[in-house]
């Protein structure tokens, strides 16, 4: 099942923030801590954000298995970009147990079929070069390059 995560979901959804923090870790030790993006507070806050949703896979004992964090971002007048509103994916995981079971892709479709529902005109997200393995996830879903961020350590 797939829901909006609530309060008692939030101890499950900080271990899943500390499985991706760890892969981001690992690739990047250099720009990334061993930690978790957001604290407990911070999440209590973001449940009630109704533009900004985050959905959980559970399982039959309403446990979270994985989730996706969505931001709604628009350009209201903007000089250069037009005025769409877009759902960005902020972050999406599923519990290291139970990847390959399809819960990732479902994440995905929840998200894409909540942006129809909502009127958005597309759902963005950014993967990280360290992080092949996630690239081909989103890749197969259908989602293809739209830019290119670049850098140089100096």
């Amino acid at each position: 099942m797939i829901r909006k995560a609530e309060e008692k979901d939030i101890d499950k959804i900080l271990d899943l923030l500390r499985q991706v923090a760890r892969v981001h870790h690992k690739g990047r030790p250099d720009i990334f801590m061993d930690g978790t993006k957001y604290v407990e507070g911070e999440l209590k806050l973001m449940l009630n954000k109704d533009l900004d949703p985050i959905f959980v896979y559970t399982n039959k004992d309403d446990l979270p298995l994985g989730y996706v964090f969505c931001n709604t971002i628009c350009h209201k007048h903007d000089t250069v970009l037009t005025d769409i509103k877009t759902l960005y994916i902020d972050d999406l995981c599923v519990d290291i147990e139970y990847r390959g079971q399809g819960i990732g892709t479902k994440l995905y479709e929840y998200v894409k079929e909540y942006a129809k529902e909502n009127h958005y005109y597309n759902v963005t997200l950014n993967v990280w070069e360290l992080n092949p393995s996630a690239k081909r996830f989103y890749e197969h879903l259908g989602l293809h390059v739209l830019k290119t961020y670049m850098e140089e350590i100096i």
